[in-house]
């Protein structure tokens, strides 16, 4: 008989508990994922009772809130107004998104906030993105040209711009990849839907010379086809996005070749 175990410090413990100041009347509950690789410990969930009464309105207020004034052992990323948009990507109440626009009040009850699924914990709430954005520098996101350059700028048209819509929002904070099953058990071969979204707005973009190169390297069984159009991707986009739709227009383009 199979015998299946879950491996040694990976069944998730109670944690500590933080309650309220004394007199809080208006009072949330967060329960946080914590794991220091440091210690050797199991991760657990830590609970904290948050006055709402001087907290901002969204999530990533309340965990900035948790670090500065009850637990500041608490580690995750975040670069709101700093130009890196996208680094405060976790799963909160079962669903990846952005902390920093994640409204409070749109959840009801205790609130729980989690690294992203299936991805290597670097600690607490970080998560090691190296083979992401490998994946990412593999597309090779620049226009690449075989003309000369213009004296000024390659110019488009605004039918020809129009086409990025939905393309280049994508702020890589990776919620999409990270919710799709293929990229969870394939994630060394797959691109995932957020590399495969990028790669389509370079195709698209009107003013890139090498879309047959481009085409070349994607047309593969594990890159692009590991793809099953489950649509959780698009499911929990926090930008909005539709990356099975870019990945479907990325096969598209294969067969439009392949016949022409």
């Amino acid at each position: 008989m199979v015998e299946f175990s879950l491996p040694k410090n990976s069944v998730l413990k109670k944690g500590k508990s933080f309650p309220a100041p004394e007199g809080a009347v208006n009072i949330r509950r967060f329960e946080v994922y914590r794991w220091n690789p440091d210690r050797g410990e199991n991760p657990r969930v830590d609970g904290y009772d948050i006055d709402m009464d001087s907290c901002g309105p969204m999530v990533l207020d309340a965990i900035i809130k948790i670090k500065n004034e009850i637990d500041s052992t608490l580690t995750f990323r975040r670069s709101c107004r700093e130009g890196v948009c996208g680094s405060c990507s976790m799963n909160v109440n079962g669903k990846n998104t952005l902390a920093c626009i994640k409204a409070i009040d749109d959840y009801k009850g205790t609130i729980k906030v989690f690294p992203l699924p299936h991805m290597d914990v670097v600690k607490d709430l970080v998560t090691d993105m190296t083979n992401f954005y490998a994946q990412y520098s593999s597309i090779k996101p620049w226009i690449e040209t075989q003309t000369p350059a213009p004296d000024r700028e390659r110019l488009q048209s605004k039918e020809e711009r129009k086409k990025l819509d939905g393309l280049f929002e994508c702020v890589l904070c990776a919620c999409c990849s990270a919710s799709c099953p293929s990229y969870w058990w394939n994630s060394d071969k797959y691109l995932g839907p957020a590399v495969l979204l990028q790669a389509s707005r370079w195709l698209v973009d009107s003013r890139d010379e090498n879309t047959g190169e481009r085409l070349d390297e994607l047309e593969d069984t594990y890159k692009l086809y590991r793809c099953h159009t489950i649509m959780s991707c698009t499911d929990t986009c926090p930008k909005g996005l539709n990356p099975a739709k870019a990945i479907a227009g990325i096969k598209k383009m294969l067969v439009i070749r392949q016949q022409g």
